[in-house]
């Protein structure tokens, strides 16, 4: 009878592709009672393959059960997404309006996402029915004996034997001597406790003071915002608050933003939760992302530390998240699911009602405006954790008075050489790869430009290359200018030339560069780190990179190379990236029992922008770029989407886009603004053409509305096929 009604009912299944809809499958009359639950995974046919899909409902069908294919095999014994976590993802799905399917597979690792088992398989022998006989060479009477002194024998205890063992086995089970079946191998739902390989060090009172606040609110929803200065022991408030879930047999999620660039982060929590941490990014290989996904999955790991997509994590007893760095932009997805994690991270932990901690030195002003709502709780720490370590002293170095050379100022050259003389290392930063960003014709103004994109290539001096930063093109240098045949050169200043003259200003001092042409795997970047820990590198120099939570104890000056850089952007939140980024790298100064500098090169040193950084740091910047953005309507006080578009016809991406504007023109109400559609600030990258159409309200509800009225409609545009699309929805960047 109850067959009768399950196969009644059918089974919802999300499938990994790009149609917003679920799936209606029948059930054989033959699966049992509790084969089927949302969140297990199942194979099925799909159009002339046969796909797994994840199930996420049991309803009655839409449409008649006799013309519904059957489930074909069910593949896990429990769900791997639980209920929330399918909540979470089928919010998600909506919100930033991209195909269920897609959405719920991606929360799965890779080797999930076919019919490979969650827990490992592990073979096993018995003795078989037939005999083994009395003349045995010394492998098969090892073999016998094991088996004769239990029941069933692991293949591991077996092929310790040594020997033609894999032959004796193999033989045996082929003429019954043995019988093999494959098992799950045992899992522990707990590691042994382990003591940390570290002792905790003792807080100060306004890390006290922030982790009583968190502890108190444990078993309840409330959200913090972190905010404390460079050095002020930020992740030892994470660990404290950790100690307190672990008591409590609780797990919790830690959010990074590059956990492959914060080795040093990983050790301390590894040093502190031996056995307990489960870490999971994306430069995992398949077979050891499942295994920590497996981790969290079964309860072993109280702890786990990932990046963006571990959001969806599978913690079936989480009791508190933190996101590290919240203002970073890495927690938005860029491309597909455009999703953002730490968005979602408040959505689920609304939903378990538990605490969530946002950490950061310079929180986003989302963040700030949440505090200034009393949505967030603020929390601060306004000193530094070493006792003797103080914030740097910061000054400008005016490039209109002081013109650079090879990207150094004389002022600059000078306090380098007296910082190095005192025997402390020194961290340079340049946001710019390569060694030159512009190959430039003084006769005719002719720069080189890649071929592919409306961008100019930057020069690769040491592998004798033009290379495109969009597209990755690259091409010899020519040797003159094509059209005038006049000499070219190198314009500008990138890391590589940076070196380049580090090495003749400062001789006997060695240089550790940190950027994505030299740190290419985590071994390399190992290995600078570990260069810089051991002072046998004086010069940092890099790229971004250096302003990733790094501890340089040994630093005492740092020098941001062009601060002009973010200050003239054409996306409205220029500035406050640009400030977040002086902030973030001038942190890495005095972080010990030195005196800390900072040296900022710009040709604007009046501008606003610059003088509240050093006078009244970021705090106030952040207060006065919040009334700015209110006076302009622009996010956190409003709500933007974006249609993006693209294809190889510059004429049918802006048909596109058209379109859309006159669907949402006939269905959106006053509140809501359309702009555009306009190119997007690079318009040609990779041959393709891009564009983009604006969406603005202060609503977001209407907006919501407005998404959702013309979805199905755009489906019917005869040239779709021509042009890729997306929507972004509280897009981070709209260049």
């Amino acid at each position: 009878m109850f067959n009768q009604q399950l196969n009644n009912l059918g089974v919802q299944v999300a499938l990994d592709v790009p149609l917003r809809t679920l799936f209606d499958y029948r059930l054989p009359p033959t699966f049992p009672q509790d084969a089927i639950r949302p969140g297990i995974r199942v194979k099925v046919p799909f159009g002339r393959t046969v796909v797994v899909g994840v199930v996420v409902s049991l309803e009655p069908p839409q449409i008649e059960s006799a013309k519904l294919k059957d489930v074909i095999d069910v593949l896990d014994e429990e769900p791997l997404l639980s209920a929330e976590t399918l909540k979470l993802l089928q919010f998600a799905a909506d919100y930033y309006h991209h195909p269920i399917g897609e959405a719920i597979i991606s929360a799965l690792p890779v080797a999930l996402r076919s019919e490979r088992a969650l827990s490992a398989k592990i073979r096993r022998y018995r003795l078989g029915p037939v005999a083994w006989g009395s003349r045995l060479g010394r492998v098969q009477q090892a073999v016998l004996t094991l088996c004769q002194s239990q029941d069933w024998v692991d293949e591991a205890k077996l092929r310790a034997i040594g020997g033609s063992v894999a032959k004796v086995i193999q033989d045996a089970v082929a003429q019954s001597r043995l019988t093999e079946e494959w098992v799950t191998a045992p899992t522990s739902n707990a590691s042994p406790p382990q003591t940390a390989s570290v002792s905790s060090p003792a807080l100060n009172e306004d890390q006290s003071a922030c982790v009583d606040q968190v502890e108190r609110a444990l078993g309840q929803f409330k959200g913090f915002l972190l905010e404390g200065i460079t050095g002020s022991g930020k992740t030892e408030v994470y660990l404290k608050i950790l100690d307190a879930v672990r008591a409590q047999n609780g797990q919790a999620l830690v959010l990074v933003p590059e956990i492959g660039l914060t080795p040093q982060t990983q050790r301390r929590f590894e040093e502190r939760f031996p056995g307990q941490l489960s870490i999971l990014h994306s430069g995992l290989t398949e077979i050891e992302r499942l295994k920590q996904w497996r981790a969290a999955f079964n309860g072993s790991a109280s702890v786990v530390i990932g990046t963006r997509s571990a959001i969806f994590a599978p913690l079936k007893k989480l009791s508190a998240i933190i996101i590290d760095e919240e203002h970073d932009l890495s927690y938005k997805q860029q491309e597909g699911f455009r999703y953002s994690a730490k968005d979602l991270g408040l959505r689920r932990a609304q939903q378990l009602n538990i605490p969530i901690v946002l950490g950061s030195a310079t929180p986003s002003l989302e963040s700030l405006k949440l505090v200034h709502d009393h949505k967030l709780t603020h929390l601060r720490l306004t000193k530094r954790a070493h006792t003797n370590a103080h914030l740097p002293v910061m000054a400008c170095v005016d490039l209109r008075v002081h013109p650079q050379t090879g990207g150094l100022a004389p002022p600059t050259v000078a306090a380098i050489e007296r910082h190095l003389h005192a025997g402390h290392q020194v961290l340079i930063y340049l946001n710019r790869r390569g060694f030159a960003p512009t190959l430039y014709c003084s006769q005719c103004a002719h720069s080189v430009q890649c071929l592919h994109c409306d961008a100019r290539m930057t020069v690769h001096l040491k592998i004798h290359k033009l290379r495109c930063h969009h597209c990755n093109a690259e091409r010899a240098i020519p040797y003159a200018c094509p059209h005038c045949q006049a000499e070219l050169h190198p314009i500008g200043a990138g890391t590589e030339r940076l070196e380049e003259h580090c090495r003749e200003w400062f001789p006997g001092h060695a240089i550790a560069r940190l950027d994505r042409d030299v740190i290419t795997h985590q071994g390399a970047l190992q290995e600078t780190m570990e260069r810089i820990r051991s002072n046998q590198a004086q010069i940092l120099l890099g790229t971004q990179m250096l302003t990733k939570g790094h501890d340089f104890p040994n630093v005492t000056l740092v020098v941001v190379v062009n601060a002009d850089q973010g200050l003239f952007g054409t996306d409205f939140r220029s500035s406050e990236r640009m400030a977040q980024t002086i902030i973030q790298v001038a942190g890495r100064a005095g972080r010990a029992d030195h005196p800390g500098e900072v040296i900022i090169q710009t040709s604007c040193p009046d501008h606003p922008l610059i003088q509240s950084l050093l006078t009244e740091g970021y705090s106030k910047f952040a207060e006065e770029a919040l009334k700015e953005r209110q006076e302009h309507h622009w996010p956190p006080f409003t709500r933007l989407a974006l249609f993006r578009a693209e294809g190889l016809n510059r004429r049918v991406v802006f048909e596109f886009l058209d379109h859309v504007r006159e669907l949402l023109r006939a269905r959106v109400t006053g509140s809501v603004t359309i702009l555009g559609p306009a190119p997007a600030l690079l318009e040609r990258r990779a041959e393709r053409y891009r564009a983009q159409l604006m969406l603005e309200s202060t609503d977001r509800l209407a907006l919501q509305n407005a998404l959702r009225a013309v979805l199905p409609l755009i489906q019917s545009w005869p040239k779709l096929r021509q042009i890729r699309y997306s929507i972004d929805v509280d897009p981070l960047d709209i260049s």
